[in-house]
């Protein structure tokens, strides 16, 4: 897809994002932990897809942790991705994606988690949490739980459980 522009979101964007994440989701939910995140300054990158000067597609980090036995480690939430169903399988999503990673890496962020298709996460380098011993805090599919290593070594050598901002609790 051509002429896709990607952003950090403004203000003036709220709107249309809350639009792209009720559409795409089918459901308020997701706009809902958007505007929750914002609300409590807990966004660590927020970002828009614009094609033709439209927003047609949003993707949301967040921070969180790894709790262990032996400590605590930072971990950066990828929560929510959409993308407007008539612009879906058109490489916006993956576009997003990319362009969030790259710019968490070079922020210094080493570790990224998503709960999210295991079919779909694995094309950015995201592996089951497992492999690294971090478990999902709620029932959650093994190869859904995904994290990726923004730097070697990211991932708390001791595992742990991942603990979410409370934002999430009604998702």
């Amino acid at each position: 897809m051509n002429d896709i522009a990607i952003r950090p979101e403004t203000p003036d964007d709220i709107p249309a994002i809350r639009r792209v994440n009720e559409l795409a989701f089918d459901q308020p939910a997701e706009a809902g932990l958007v505007d929750a995140l914002r609300d409590h300054g807990a966004v660590t990158l927020s970002l828009v897809a614009e094609v033709g000067g439209e927003v047609v597609g949003h993707i949301l980090f967040s921070p969180g942790h790894v709790v262990g036995d032996h400590g605590e480690a930072d971990a950066i939430a990828l929560a929510p991705m959409a993308v407007l169903p008539k612009h879906q399988r058109t490489g916006i999503g993956s576009a997003m994606a990319n362009h969030g990673l790259d710019l968490l890496r070079h922020a210094g962020h080493g570790l990224v988690i998503v709960l999210g298709h295991p079919g779909y996460y694995p094309r950015f380098g995201f592996v089951p949490a497992s492999r690294y011993g971090i478990r999902c805090p709620f029932e959650a599919p093994d190869e859904a739980f995904m994290v990726i290593e923004l730097r070697e070594d990211a991932a708390p050598a001791y595992g742990g459980v991942v603990r979410y901002r409370p934002e999430f609790e009604g998702v």
